[in-house]
């Protein structure tokens, strides 16, 4: 029987392990740092076991230069985010080599953003019709949930409100799922520096786009003036928040089993001699 899948931004679950933790975890003799990778695979671990026994489970990675073509588009792109503490960046490492260690797939595609892998997978997968969560914060996977077989999990919440589907979107936004890139362009994502229209928050945002419209079918007259002089910059925003569903990847990455049971982080640091 082919597993449902548990596709999880990598970088995401690397950052809430590294800044997650009240105290520091360190290597026995105190001199190296192991937050990122204890943190990672103890949180991996528990999801598995929460919320994806029986699931395969795969983890996607930003690439260094994932960032460049949407960048190329608006210089601004990401523009805002400081460079990652060094050991954020070894614990990159480490954790790769702990996903290699316990039999968890992962890739980290050169030129591509996290987000166009894990959206291409996500369309692979319900092709074979397949369940798909998706283990994230970041609000752009929305735009996915137009297929009732897609979810976003977020474990930092309470258990009840773990899961978003298509159908929470719209009473929690006012716009649909598919209308995200557009409700997003107009309003603007600071995570991502894209500044959105000025005047335009989320209830004007969801105004405009009211009864399903999409950017081209706002009425003229709704709009402002300086609006309309932006329009062309709002058009390119729209375009970089669509997620691209058929970036290039290899065929076989997914392997449709479900992946074993994870062991404990500090069994993993053990056999990794990283204690």
């Amino acid at each position: 029987m082919t597993a449902s899948l548990l596709l999880v931004d990598g970088h995401y679950l690397l950052h809430r392990a590294w800044y997650g933790f009240a105290a520091r975890i360190t290597s026995r003799d105190k001199t190296s740092d192991r937050t990122g990778v204890f943190g990672f695979t103890a949180l991996l671990r528990k999801a598995q076991i929460q919320h994806a026994p029986g699931f395969e489970i795969f983890v996607v990675f930003d690439s260094e230069n994932g960032s460049q073509a949407r960048a190329g588009q608006d210089s601004d792109y990401k523009a805002q985010r400081p460079a990652p503490e060094p050991g954020l960046i070894e614990s990159l490492a480490l954790v790769k080599t702990a996903l290699d260690r316990t039999g968890v797939r992962w890739i980290e595609q050169d030129g591509c953003e996290a987000d166009d892998v894990i959206a291409t997978l996500a369309i692979r997968a319900r092709a074979e019709g397949r369940a798909v969560d998706i283990m994230t914060t970041d609000k752009d996977y929305i735009q996915l949930l137009t297929d009732p077989g897609v979810r976003l999990l977020n474990t930092g919440f309470a258990v009840e409100r773990r899961y978003t589907t298509g159908k929470h979107i719209l009473p929690r936004y006012g716009v649909l799922a598919e209308q995200w890139p557009d409700f997003r362009a107009l309003m603007g994502d600071p995570a991502d520096n894209i500044g959105g229209v000025r005047g335009i928050g989320p209830k004007t945002a969801a105004r405009l786009l009211a009864a399903g419209r999409r950017l081209e079918n706002i009425p003229a007259d709704e709009l402002r003036p300086a609006w309309t002089a932006q329009w062309q910059q709002v058009l390119c925003w729209r375009e970089m928040i669509k997620l691209d569903t058929k970036t290039a990847l290899p065929d076989d990455l997914l392997t449709t089993t479900p992946t074993s049971p994870l062991p404990t982080a500090a069994h993993v640091l053990e056999a990794l001699d990283l204690w």
